[in-house]
């Protein structure tokens, strides 16, 4: 189900710059309060995995792109860029539902990503689920 939301020009240049000039570390983006289009809400070109969860709110939804670094036993450090779709249970009905419904106008427009982390609770987003997802990908 489609929301028919838009996503603003400034999330698709940062995004831009987050994956081809490794400028940034993680863009975090939300619904405008008119939930009419997906907007920047933060981006920080450094931090580790740590900043990046505090920066998820407990009872809202966002979308966030991060770069996933990690070590692959023999084959050395590697970097996936990872989707989360952050829609946690203690959210109000009505946003989880608009988040979920607008995701796809997003994920379409960030081409290249290579791993996609649905979280309802930090336990579903935490270094270790994470890091078993991107193992299991090439």
């Amino acid at each position: 189900m489609s929301t028919g939301v838009a996503v603003s020009d400034e999330c698709i240049d940062l995004y831009s710059e987050f994956k081809l000039r490794k400028k940034y570390k993680y863009i975090i983006f939300k619904l405008a309060d008119d939930n009419k289009e997906i907007i920047v809400e933060k981006k920080a070109e450094t931090g580790n995995y740590e900043d990046f969860l505090e920066c998820l709110p407990s009872d809202e939804p966002r979308y966030a792109v991060y770069d996933f670094e990690y070590e692959k036993p023999g084959e050395g450090q590697r970097s996936k860029i990872t989707f989360y779709a952050w829609i946690p249970d203690t959210s109000k009905v009505r946003q989880k539902m608009l988040y979920a419904a607008s995701k796809d106008a997003l994920r379409k427009k960030l081409v290249g990503l290579a791993i996609e982390i649905q979280g309802t609770d930090l336990s579903e987003v935490d270094y270790d689920a994470v890091l078993e997802k991107a193992s299991r990908s090439n």
